[in-house]
């Protein structure tokens, strides 16, 4: 597939039609070509999930057709053995280990890259969907997980133990520290995912979830939590960020934010001395900040 002869408009109509089909229907006439092409251009970058623009509220744009495209995989593949054999190394034992099994939709195999598409794949046990586009300059260390219709884009670091949902977009120069979990949606297909735009820091055991977006430059700090219920409190600007019916949780661009605790104020709370977990906005990112975060270069 060309960008000269790829026509996201043509596409968007086949994947709705399939999507419409009545059950019997649904892996008839095309369904199945339709959702490979839809695939192939989620891993080369010329679909996404959700994309920059400008007129929307969020600056981001929720494409719930392409969503709806990624549903349909799951609804036409039937399940598929995809073992593979082990691999042992114990010098004069070399050769092949135990098998590894996996049983999964047949419409989304691990994808396989080489040295020629620029992603390093650290052995160990990472896997990336197919479906899922992963830039130049993407290092995998393991094990890592990238879901199905996921934008990893150039220079990001997918650290151990670190998981990227369906769908979730990872912009430019990220940090995905161990064992961050960047939480991934299908349905409702009109929900935005998680986004962490450019020069992110996510720390260590930090969760982003319910499409929480997290502006440039930002860092999470280990074992911050985000969802669209928790309010994150900006001790810096004097204000309280919460999500609204129509906007998720918004982190603003370059704030630090830490894991903190508020008191509970109902008065059997307060006899108990009780306090309940918040995020904390204690900073915003400055020279210092950004001189500390690139020691990041050196890992790559």
């Amino acid at each position: 597939m060309t960008t000269a002869s790829f026509d996201p408009e043509d596409l968007k109509a086949r994947i709705e039609r399939h999507c419409d089909a009545s059950a019997d229907a649904i892996g008839g006439d095309g369904a199945l070509s339709t959702f490979l092409e839809l695939r192939g251009a989620l891993e080369a970058g010329m679909l996404r999930a959700a994309e920059p623009d400008d007129a929307a509220p969020t600056g981001w744009r929720v494409n719930a057709w392409v969503k709806r495209g990624i549903l349909l995989g799951f609804r036409i593949g039937g399940l598929k053995d995809m073992s593979v054999a082990g691999y042992k190394k114990q010098g004069a034992l070399d050769g092949p280990g135990p098998q590894m099994t996996f049983i999964d939709k047949e419409t989304y195999p691990a994808r396989r890259f080489t040295a020629e598409d620029g992603v390093r794949i650290v052995p160990g046990g990472s896997s990336v969907r197919s479906g899922a586009f992963v830039a130049r300059g993407v290092v995998v260390m393991p094990p890592a997980y990238i879901n199905a219709g996921a934008f990893v884009d150039e220079g990001t670091m997918v650290d151990s133990h670190a998981l990227v949902g369906s769908c979730a977009q990872i912009g430019k120069r990220v940090h995905l520290s161990a064992a961050a979990q960047i939480g991934g949606v299908l349905e409702p297909v009109n929900a935005s995912p998680v986004i962490i735009e450019d020069d992110v820091l996510v720390g260590g055991n930090t969760g982003v979830y319910e499409g929480t977006i997290v502006r440039r430059g930002a860092v999470l700090a280990a074992g911050t939590i985000l969802t669209r219920g928790t309010p994150v409190y900006d001790v810096v600007r004097g204000t309280i960020l919460k999500a609204t019916g129509e906007t998720p949780l918004i982190i603003p661009g370059g704030a630090v934010v830490v894991p903190g605790s508020r008191a509970v104020t109902g008065e059997y709370g307060k006899e108990m001395g009780l306090s309940v977990y918040t995020p904390v906005i204690v900073k915003y990112r400055d020279e210092k900040t950004g001189l500390s975060t690139s020691l990041e270069d050196l890992l790559r």
